[in-house]
């Protein structure tokens, strides 16, 4: 399954090309005959399954080398690959759609939001609205697209005397009809900001989203589906050591319920073995115990309510309907979404290892002394 081009020509690619068709990966609700908490379960690698309303899920992992003087891969790097289209792990790692420095260079959104969840490495921000930033090491980016926005996400390879190992979540989320044209807009949440909660010291819960064991954290832009805690939004990752029970409330309400295991193996859900890297679709009314037995291991947690719209996707523009798309691609070859001012379109921002985010209104926000 590859993450492929954003744009070709003058048009865009349909979502298939990223591996799958959007509808392949969400609302899949054939009940799992075995076990009726289980709604669907697979194997994971580089893109995951989804449930509405998120659209989207990809988890990078490259151990790049170090950088040459432009921040980038030295040529030696490049043979056999296709570059520009690099989605096959080569030396451990992909380029993407970069020439010489990893990642995606500028390209456009319009409709939903992307939260990137960035744990080693960093990722340079640029966009059409005059926004910048430098996050990593346990940031996470939260953007709303809404009526259109261009932006690059790079992977500068800061340390020349050492490996570069980028890892990363992207996941797209959804906006209602009522939101999908509303002013683009991003927030940092910086990785000392996000609550850690041990509810036992085998256990660590990264909470990005949502509520679990009396904390609550919702530091979403104010249109975010994610925003309203009506709507269920969770998204959290959880740490376990060997031994360790990790105990999900049931939901009162119906909810779209994911678990990833991307990490460890011999886990057990009540009692369910998860056998190695596994998505699996949980049926929300059901209490979920987490057991690990000898190994350490990480899950990923999206849960939400359904927006319960029509969506039509094409390429990076998630809409209602065809006409939707058709206007938004209009708007984007008459507008380009406010367009390019930045001097190259795989911007990055210097050598110095500085997280920050400058807003389009030109205030700049950097983490506090002594946060990771």
């Amino acid at each position: 399954m590859k993450r492929r081009s954003i744009l070709t020509g003058l048009g865009f690619i349909p979502f298939s090309a990223y591996g799958k068709s959007l509808f392949d990966f969400f609302n899949i609700f054939s009940q799992n005959k075995a076990d009726p908490m289980i709604i669907r379960k697979e194997s994971i690698d580089f893109q995951w399954p989804v449930q509405e309303p998120f659209l989207f899920c990809v988890h990078h992992l490259d151990h790049y080398p170090s950088g040459n003087k432009n921040f980038g891969l030295d040529q030696k790097h490049f043979a056999g690959r296709n570059m520009g289209q690099d989605f096959d792990v080569k030396d451990g790692f992909r380029i993407y759609h970069g020439r010489e420095i990893p990642g995606f260079p500028v390209h456009p959104h319009r409709g939903f939001e992307t939260i990137t969840i960035v744990r080693k490495g960093y990722v340079d921000h640029a966009d059409s609205m005059g926004a910048a930033g430098r996050y990593g090491e346990g940031d996470v980016q939260w953007m709303t697209a809404g009526s259109g926005v261009q932006h690059s996400e790079m992977f500068p390879l800061l340390h020349q005397e050492q490996g570069n190992t980028v890892e990363l979540f992207q996941i797209w989320l959804n906006l209602p009809r009522q939101d999908k044209m509303t002013r683009p807009d991003f927030k940092m949440l910086w990785a000392n900001t996000i609550p850690k909660i041990n509810p036992n010291p085998q256990v660590e819960i990264s909470l990005i989203c949502g509520e679990y064991a009396g904390q609550t954290f919702r530091q979403t832009p104010p249109k975010s589906w994610a925003n309203n805690p009506e709507h269920g939004v969770t998204i959290m990752l959880v740490k376990l050591k060997p031994g360790a029970r990790f105990i999900y409330p049931a939901s009162k309400e119906k909810l779209n319920r994911s678990f990833y295991f991307f990490e460890g193996h011999g886990v057990k859900v009540n009692q369910e073995k998860i056998q190695g890297k596994e998505a699996v679709f949980f049926d929300s009314s059901v209490e979920l115990v987490v057991e690990s037995e000898s190994t350490y291991s990480e899950f990923l947690i999206l849960d939400s309510k359904s927006i319960n719209e029509p969506i039509v996707q094409h390429g990076p523009f998630v809409m209602n309907s065809r006409e939707d798309i058709y206007q938004t691609i209009q708007d984007y070859q008459r507008t380009q979404f406010g367009g390019w001012s930045w001097s190259r379109h795989d911007m990055i921002h210097g050598s110095k290892i500085e997280r920050f985010a400058k807003y389009p209104d030109g205030r700049v926000e950097k983490p506090e002394r002594g946060n990771s």
